[in-house]
This record gives structure tokens, C-alpha cells and sequence, in this order.
């Protein structure tokens, strides 16, 4: 009953889209359906390889290309510049067979130049003379992307033959209203977006009789499904809810995982091409293409996928949400503290976390001298929020 509703609501059953790969036997883990990225004309894998913490480990790289990833998702501020540098090295003499995607952090005020200068940085890392996309990195100011000299650099990187396809990534609180400008605008040809199941008020009325919580991103299915009728790719990124695996384990059966239900639940919205995750190991890698394939949830997924929001909602944040901006009197950025102890706790990725957090500019510190915390009740999901911003900046500051 819980999945045929899920289906009702737009995220069931769709058709093998083109491309899709030959049925494998089980015990061979690989990508089994590769997906039209937009209009792009790139078929990419439809789990494919993220490397937020990758370090030197190029062999890694190269075990995820003989699994079948052919698409790489990177950036120049990743684990300062190594992550690039190991696919560079991995992927040297493979160019070919795969598709490389980087990024950068081009603010309002960014000169073309200064934007071109990044990406020849992160191709002399990649060892390439292109990427095939190019992100303006984790935008939640719509002012970035209205920025004359993005476009401007855009047009004259892609005559260049130094990028391809360019794009926009975002998971913050005005993702929304930057997602609306950029698909009115055709000012990207692909966008990477915080997708999962825990933003989606859709998913949490399977197992309520009544609404009673803030949506967190209420309109996400909506501007995706404008996306994709605008022929942009969607790639979808936080599928995990936070990637607390290990202790799902006890209620996993029938061989099948958290993180599978809910890449599966992902890749069954018609308004998603794909989707990124960090892979740290080979065994990760595995467990990781058990979903390659799926269009559907699985039997037993949405109940598996409940457990974890119940067990993780009072201490989760929404990345999206960002209701507590402007609950803190000396301006600490809530949800941007709160998702870089996300990289450290969650992820388990403490350097990832203290990058992050490093490059706030308001970070947690005066929570720990804060006598009356107005941020206490300001999250519609009852989160301590002084209790998670004190214990980032203790972790992370």
C-alpha cells in the first residue's frame, strides 16, 4: 500500500531510458543503466562517483571506472586540490570513457578571468584540456549566478573547448529561488541538487494521518520537474539524509541496504537523471551499485527509510529549510555550522568538516558563551539547535 501511494505521487515506475545496460547476474556489482544527462547528449551512470573526501587513492578511482562509473564528479576546493589530482592521475590515457565533472566558487563580484583562471587550475590537476561540466559551486545567492561575468566566462570557456556544459550545484536555504532564476533564465545546461527522501513532504504522508510538520523543501518536485522539462540534467547529491549507515545495519535484511533504498527512492523520481555519493572504499563502492539499475522503490525501502527518519529527525538537519536564519542574534550561520558537522559526525569526514567550517564567515563561537539561546526553538523539527552549533564548533573550531 505504502509504495503503491508513493507511486501515486509521482515517484514509481518509469520506462528504461535509453542506454540502459544489460541485465547482470547479481553477484557482479556494476552500473546497469546509464541515463541521458538533460539534453546534454552525455549518458552518464546512474550512480556515479563523488569525491568530496577523496584522497590518494587513485586506485579507487580506477576500481570505480572497471565497475562501470563513467562520470566523476570533483572540485577545487576538494580535500585542497587532491581529489582532482588522483583523478587526474587514475584516469590518465582513459579520458575518453569517462565524463569529468569540476567546480568552482564564483561569488557576485568575480571577474571572468579570475573564473577562468580556477578552471585552468583544476584542469592541470585533472590532466585534461576540458571538463565536460563546470559548476558555479554550492550557490545559494541568486546574485552569483545573475553575475554578467559567469556567462560571459561560460561562453568563452565552451568556445575554447575547455568546458562543455556548464552548471549550477546548491543545497542551502534559497535553492529554490536560485533554481527558478537559472531554469527561467536556460542559464545552465545542468544542475547538482540535495535531493532525498527526507525533504520531501510526500514522503513523511505515507506514514501520517495528518501534516503536522514544516515541509523542508516543499517545492523541490516542482522545479526539478521544470528542469527537466527545460531539457537541463538533474543530478542529485545528500541522498543519504546525513549517511548514517552503520547503524541501520541491524534492521537491513533480504541483502538489501539504507543506502540502496535510498538512492532507489531517488532514481525512481522521473525528475532525476542521477545521482552522486561519496565513495570511500571498494566495498562501499559495491554496496553502492546494488542500486544501479532501479526505477522503483523496493519492497521493504519505505519502511527502512522511516525507521532511519525516526531515528536521526531530532537530529538531522534539512539542509534547505534554513527556517533558523536570523534566529541567532550574533548572525552564526545555522544551518551552514550544522552541515559542516554534518561532514564531520555524519559523514565521518573531520578535515571535510573543518574545511567547511573554516570558510564560514560566522561561525559557532559565540554559542558557547550564549546565555539565552533565542535559536532554541527555531527549528520546526525540534532540533537543539544550540546544542548541535555548540558541539560543531567544540568538534570543528
Amino acid at each position: 500500500m505504502v509504495r503503491s501511494a508513493l507511486v501515486a505521487a509521482g515517484y514509481g515506475l518509469a520506462g528504461a531510458a535509453a542506454g540502459e545496460a544489460a541485465t547482470l547476474p547479481p553477484e557482479s556489482p556494476r552500473i546497469r543503466r546509464y541515463a541521458a544527462l538533460g539534453s546534454t547528449g552525455l549518458e552518464i551512470s546512474d550512480v556515479s562517483f563523488g569525491s568530496s573526501s577523496l584522497g590518494n587513492d587513485a586506485n579507487l578511482v580506477r576500481y570505480a571506472l572497471d565497475r562501470g562509473i563513467n562520470y566523476f564528479d570533483t572540485a577545487e576546493s576538494y580535500t585542497g586540490g587532491t581529489s582532482e589530482t588522483t583523478i587526474g592521475e587514475a584516469l590518465a590515457g582513459k579520458r575518453d570513457r569517462v565524463i569529468l565533472a569540476s567546480k568552482t566558487t564564483a561569488g557576485p563580484d568575480a571577474r571572468r578571468g579570475q573564473i577562468m583562471a580556477a578552471l585552468e587550475g583544476s584542469l592541470r590537476r585533472l590532466r585534461t584540456d576540458h571538463v565536460d561540466v563546470y559548476f558555479n559551486h554550492a550557490v545559494n545567492d541568486v546574485r552569483r549566478m545573475q553575475n554578467p561575468e559567469w556567462p560571459e566566462f561560460v561562453a568563452r570557456a565552451k568556445k575554447q573547448g575547455k568546458i562543455r556544459f556548464s552548471g549550477m550545484s546548491g543545497h542551502a536555504g534559497k535553492l529554490i529561488e536560485c533554481l527558478d532564476w537559472i531554469v527561467d533564465q536556460r542559464a545552465v545546461d545542468v544542475v547538482l541538487v540535495a535531493h532525498n527522501f527526507g525533504q520531501d513532504p510526500a514522503f513523511y504522508q505515507k506514514f501520517l494521518n495528518t501534516f503536522d510538520f514544516v515541509a523542508i523543501q516543499p517545492d523541490l518536485p516542482r522545479v526539478l520537474r521544470k528542469a527537466k522539462a527545460a531539457g537541463i540534467g538533474v543530478v542529485a547529491m545528500k541522498t543519504l539524509m546525513g549517511a548514517r549507515l552503520n547503524d541501520m545495519r541491524p534492521y537491513e535484511s533480504g541483502g538489501a541496504t539504507f543506502a540502496q533504498a535510498a538512492f532507489r527512492w531517488v532514481l525512481s523520481s522521473p525528475n532525476v537523471d542521477a545521482l552522486i555519493v561519496t565513495m570511500r572504499s571498494r566495498r562501499q563502492i559495491d554496496e553502492f551499485l546494488g542500486a544501479s539499475g532501479a526505477r522503483s522503490t523496493a519492497a521493504g525501502d519505505l519502511p527502512l527509510l522511516h525507521r532511519y527518519a525516526l531515528r536521526h529527525g531530532d537530529s538531522t538537519c534539512r539542509f534547505g529549510c534554513d527556517l533558523c536564519h536570523g534566529a541567532c542574534p550574533n548572525g552564526v550561520a545555522i544551518s551552514e555550522v550544522l552541515r559542516a558537522r554534518m561532514y564531520a559526525a555524519d559523514y565521518g569526514d573531520v578535515d571535510l568538516g573543518r574545511r567547511e567550517y573554516s570558510a564560514l564567515d560566522a561561525n559557532a563561537a559565540a554559542c558557547l558563551e550564549c546565555a539565552a539561546p533565542t535559536c532554541a526553538a527555531s527549528c520546526p523539527h525540534d532540533l537543539p539547535v544550540d546544542e548541535l552549533t555548540r558541539s560543531a564548533h567544540r568538534l570543528l573550531g
